[in-house]
């Protein structure tokens, strides 16, 4: 069931604008200044727009909402409006998406929009929540992984919607997101009736939709900043043990790196438990004290990781039922005199 302002939907009339807030870090996300040949990026311009699409406008114009906005015109949807103080991402966010209008202050682009993505900083999204008041039959997002939907209630009315609306994508530049988003993962959470168009946004950027709940959105976030900035650090510490041992330049990591792919392919497929290998599941106590041994002398600062991590895979270990009892205990033992 999609929402009365929908995909096929008539918009509805929509009266005079809201109060605005201070709003949008200068500091957060922050993009070149400069606006780039829009036709650098793949595809020389953006396809026509199909009647009847909701109407998008982005608050906020840092690397989240430019990319989305540009990569959802290219899909074409129509992006309608900006709003942003900084003037130099207005003029960025205008040469990346063709026919938009830019506005210093969010309650400008009200009378524009059906549905709103708020794409500031996670801890300003409140803040400019409450300096938004939505017109019956409009919607609003934000893109925080961490907060659910109900953050944006100081900008709800009677009849509007909410939602969160979060890609699983690093946005560390521009042309990198955009070759990102196809094939990625967005999670989506909120009103019930909105979410049917979110899915169906994400379809039009190449994206798989997934529905989180609202009361998981911190484990979610947990989730994805460790299979971002957790596994850099963790490859971060490979890279140094890899120096250790000889190797140089781009062998530090790229020695492991083939090896690193395997195993995020077994874990897709096989699941967690099962693509568990190494000494661990072997339940090979010997290796495992010389690493111990070794990390003291050449890594002391990655010793705390390898603990931890192991301490973890034994215990994907026992849930295959393949290591003795006696053996497990042996390792946990040695795992807990090295801490």
């Amino acid at each position: 069931m999609r929402s009365p302002w929908g995909r096929r939907g008539e918009r509805p009339p929509v009266p005079g604008r809201g109060a605005s807030p201070e709003w949008e870090s200068s500091g957060a996300g922050s993009i070149p200044d400069s606006a780039p040949d829009p036709d650098h990026l793949e595809g020389a311009g953006p396809p026509p727009i199909e009647p009847g699409l909701p109407r998008l406008a982005f608050v906020g114009a840092g690397r989240v909402g430019t990319a989305l906005g540009c990569a959802l015109r290219r899909a074409g949807w129509p992006v309608t409006a900006v709003a942003s103080r900084d003037a130099a991402r207005r003029e960025r966010f205008l040469a990346l998406v063709p026919g938009a209008t830019a506005h210093a202050q969010p309650h400008a682009i009200l009378d524009e929009a059906d549905l709103l993505f708020l794409t500031v900083p996670d801890d300003e999204i409140v803040a400019v929540a409450a300096g938004i008041r939505l017109y019956s039959g409009q919607a609003i997002v934000h893109t925080s992984g961490v907060l659910p939907a109900v953050a944006l209630a100081p900008a709800m009315a009677a009849g509007t919607e909410a939602g969160s609306f979060h890609p699983l994508v690093a946005f560390t530049d521009l042309d990198t997101a955009l070759g990102a988003l196809p094939g990625s993962r967005i999670a989506i959470e909120g009103d019930e009736g909105l979410l049917p168009l979110l899915e169906e946004l994400a379809g039009a950027l190449g994206a798989r939709p997934v529905r989180v709940t609202a009361e998981g959105k911190v484990a979610h976030h947990v989730a994805a900043v460790l299979a971002a900035g957790g596994l850099v650090a963790l490859l971060d510490v490979i890279a140094e043990l890899g120096a250790a041992a000889g190797l140089r330049g781009e062998d530090q990591l790229g020695a492991y790196a083939g090896l690193a792919q395997q195993s995020l392919e077994n874990a897709r497929r096989l699941g967690t438990s099962l693509a568990l290998t190494g000494p661990i599941a072997r339940g090979d106590t010997g290796t495992v004290r010389c690493h111990l041994e070794a990390l003291r002398q050449v890594a002391p600062d990655a010793l705390p990781v390898y603990v931890a991590l192991t301490e973890r895979a034994l215990l994907l270990a026992e849930a295959r039922g393949e290591l003795e009892q006696a053996r497990s205990a042996e390792l946990l033992a040695l795992l807990a005199s090295a801490r």
